[in-house]
This record gives structure tokens, sequence and C-alpha cells, in this order.
């Protein structure tokens, strides 16, 4: 008598090449998350579906950020909104949250979070390289007319003009000593030296 052996289970084989996927964010989400008060403290941005947060505002940053918020509130008058650290969204996958994004009309006029702005500016200490290349690039991508870096640790103010696809066609470097009017209020100079701490 022969016995016969159960068949054997089939054997399991691995999909060939399987690595933990990023979970990529959507704006909606980055939003549920911040009104949750995940962010509370921090300064957090959405960039291409990530996360990502800037380190502590430390003292040059922080008066940097009032002495701009005053000079540029004086040279963009009635019919300019100033909008700082908020949302300006490119997309369901970008929110930069800008230090500064500079537009027309008024709070009033809309319930949404704006999705364009005339000028957008950054305070740089620590992450300069960063906003002066990737941050540049997605700002000219949205078609921002005009993005402006300040950089404290150069005491230079970075003005990038003509936005493509491809980046900015323009880029200039104005010193300490020296002033320069934004695109969108032209008869309006501010001096750089007015904005460095």
């Amino acid at each position: 008598m022969t016995v016969l052996a159960p068949p054997l289970p089939p054997r399991f084989t691995a999909p060939a090449s399987v690595a933990p996927a990023a979970k990529l964010w959507t704006v909606d989400e980055f939003h549920r998350l911040g009104e949750l008060g995940l962010f509370e403290g921090r300064q957090a941005m959405l960039i291409d579906g990530t996360i990502l947060e800037e380190g502590p505002m430390n003292p040059p940053y922080a008066i940097a950020l009032e002495l701009a918020t005053e000079a540029l509130r004086t040279i963009f008058g009635t019919g300019w909104r100033m909008r700082s650290q908020l949302p300006i969204l490119f997309g369901q996958a970008t929110d930069p949250q800008p230090d500064f994004a500079f537009l027309r009309g008024s709070a009033r006029d809309t319930g949404e979070h704006p999705t364009n702005a005339e000028l957008i500016v950054e305070i740089s200490d620590t992450s300069l390289k960063y906003d002066s290349t990737d941050k540049a690039d997605r700002y000219a991508a949205a078609g921002i007319p005009e993005y402006w870096v300040l950089d404290l640790n150069g005491r230079q103010l970075l003005v990038f003009r003509d936005p493509s696809a491809n980046g900015y066609g323009t880029k200039a470097t104005v010193a300490a000593d020296g002033s320069v009017a934004p695109l969108a209020v032209p008869g309006s100079v501010v001096k750089v030296a007015d904005l460095l701490p």
C-alpha cells in the first residue's frame, strides 16, 4: 500500500523589490494636521507633498521679521494685502507659507487661501541655499513675478525676477547700503539696511 502525502502548500514568493514608500501629504491633510495642533510653535511647510520644518526662530531672524514688516507695510499701502507666514497654495502638494506675500486687494475679498502673489519675501539665516535655489525654482514655476531673499549673514538682498518654468531669468544682489523698488509698486523704494537687524 502506498501512502500519499498531502500536497505541499504553494510557495510564497515576495515581490521582487518592495521598499517602504514615503507618505506624500496633500494641502488639505497638511492644514488638518495644523488644525489638530501638530505644528503648534513650529515652522512647518508643505513642499511637493513633504512636510518640512525650519529650526527655531533665532533673535536676528525675529528682529528682521519685525523690521521688514514695518518697512514693507509702508511701501505697500492701500489696496495691498501683506500676508506673513500664512498659506499660499501652489496646487494640492505645496504650501510654502513664506515670510511675506504681497497681493492686490483686501483680506475681505476672498474666503480662500491665495494661489498667487506679486512679491514673495523670505528671510534667510540658516536656509540661504534652499531659499535661493529650491524655493526660488518653485516660486518661479508658480509664476510669482518677483521673489526676494533677505540674506542676514551676507547682509544683502537677493532679487529674483522674470519667472519661467525653468526658474527666474534674472537675479540681482543688492548690498546693505543699496535700495530696491518692487515691480508691483515701482514708485516706492525700500532701503536694504531698513530690513536688516
